[in-house]
């Protein structure tokens, strides 16, 4: 695909950017050779501004490793080996890799980011589509998921984490800001938040549950040890908990929102070591077996 020096200019582009273009490319220039462009000449916010205001295309880049100071590409990225890159990684489409992925900057694919190692991000990690890593996900800046994230080991997020789709983490989930996800959510170990969590359905996890501010699952939540958040705890069904069950002070427990009161002794169960203060909802039962 050409693009042309009228077309760019629709787009609003800032002076410096198109001076540029006129410099270098005169009346027209090929789509992707203008991405490697301006990304060979530093100018990386440029080329991630034209594939935002320009789009995806079908192109693949099939290579054996990536080894960049950054890389822009509008179509998909298909590597054999690792990727390793200094600055940003950006994909029109999707991103699939091989072994181990490293990006100093941020992180972006339109479509699904699939990793066959592990997944470590300086930057904010976004996509519109699922993200699936067979070892462990660790990203410093936030992470946007339009689809479902999947980890096999750990998932360790120094921002805030929003999933449109389910979370799997094969080991612990720990986020330093929020966790917000319209599906469910399971963890092997603990899932750690240092402010709310919460999940569209159900939550499970074979260690503790600890959020800073408020817990609440659309449907139930299940814990291999104890369940404690800083605000309030909320369940659209059952909670269970083989440690203790605490919300806040000042702060309620609440199971059965989302399942009618008669239903509450089979549906709205609530279990843990001892009978949590301030128990609003929900039938207790005691300390059983999970």
């Amino acid at each position: 695909m050409d693009l042309t020096k009228s077309l760019i200019r629709a787009k609003s582009p800032c002076a410096a950017g198109f001076r540029w273009f006129v410099r270098h490319h005169e009346d027209r220039g090929d789509y992707q050779q203008l991405l490697d462009a301006l990304v060979a000449d530093g100018r990386i916010d440029d080329a991630c501004w034209l594939l935002s205001q320009f789009g995806p295309t079908n192109a693949v880049l099939q290579v054996d490793a990536i080894d960049a100071t950054a890389v822009v590409f509008a179509g998909t990225i298909e590597v054999r080996g690792g990727i390793d890159v200094d600055g940003v990684l950006r994909a029109g489409r999707s991103i699939r890799c091989g072994a181990g992925l490293r990006a100093g900057g941020p992180v972006g694919a339109g479509e699904d980011i699939r990793v066959e190692g592990g997944l470590h991000g300086e930057g904010a990690l976004e996509t519109g589509g699922d993200i699936h890593v067979a070892w462990g996900l660790h990203a410093q800046g936030p992470v946007r998921c339009g689809g479902e994230l999947r980890a096999g080991w750990d998932i360790a997020c120094r921002e805030g984490l929003d999933v449109a789709g389910g979370i799997v983490a094969g080991q612990a989930l720990r986020v330093d800001g929020e966790l917000a996800c319209r599906k469910g959510v399971r963890a092997g170990g603990d899932i750690e938040a240092g402010a709310s969590v919460r999940a569209g359905q159900g939550i499970q996890c074979g260690g503790a549950i600890h959020a800073r501010w408020h817990l609440d699952a659309g449907w139930g939540i299940r814990a291999g040890d104890s369940i404690a958040a800083g605000g309030s705890i909320r369940a659209g069904e059952s909670l269970f908990a083989a440690g203790e069950l605490r919300a806040g002070d000042g702060y309620g427990v609440f199971a059965g929102l989302s399942v009618p009161r008669d239903t509450w002794d089979t549906s709205a169960r609530v279990s843990a070591s001892s009978r949590p203060e301030g128990l609003m909802s929900g039938c207790w039962a005691g300390l059983l077996a999970v």
